[in-house]
């Protein structure tokens, strides 16, 4: 991994964080400095990204740790994915991170070549989300 891949990764969990990127800002970012995916852990407080080498960056950040429920309700990630996406009023990245742990989610691992993203439970329970079409 160079160096510019490496801060792009810190810059782009830095971003999602703060809110000064936009998730389709961030993967373009990613993709474009050669990542395939990344990997949000909730009970390690970090993001692994990856390249297609096996080389990787893990980032920490301990803004989003903190108790993940025993019971996963793939509900609830589901709607908090849905706020996210439409930016519902007051959607912020910490907050939906804290809506989904409370719902059981202890991370997700977001997929550039699969074009989707899984989240996972406690029990590794999952629920799997496509990345929206772009619109046509």
């Amino acid at each position: 991994m160079n160096t510019t891949q490496r801060e792009t990764a810190e810059r782009c969990m830095h971003a999602a964080h703060d809110g000064t990127m936009s998730f389709p800002a961030i993967i373009g970012a990613l993709l474009e400095a050669g990542f395939e995916g990344y990997h949000v852990d909730y009970r390690g407080g970090t993001v692994t990204y990856h390249l297609p080498s096996g080389d990787g960056a893990v980032v920490a950040a301990p803004d989003i740790t903190g108790p993940v429920a025993p019971r996963f309700d793939a509900t609830i990630v589901e709607q908090a994915v849905r706020e996210a996406q439409t930016n519902a009023p007051g959607y912020t990245y910490l907050g939906f991170c804290s809506k989904v742990r409370a719902a059981g989610c202890a991370g997700y691992l977001v997929s550039f070549l699969g074009k989707r993203v899984v989240y996972y439970g406690r029990t590794a329970e999952t629920h799997v989300e496509l990345f929206p079409k772009a619109p046509e």
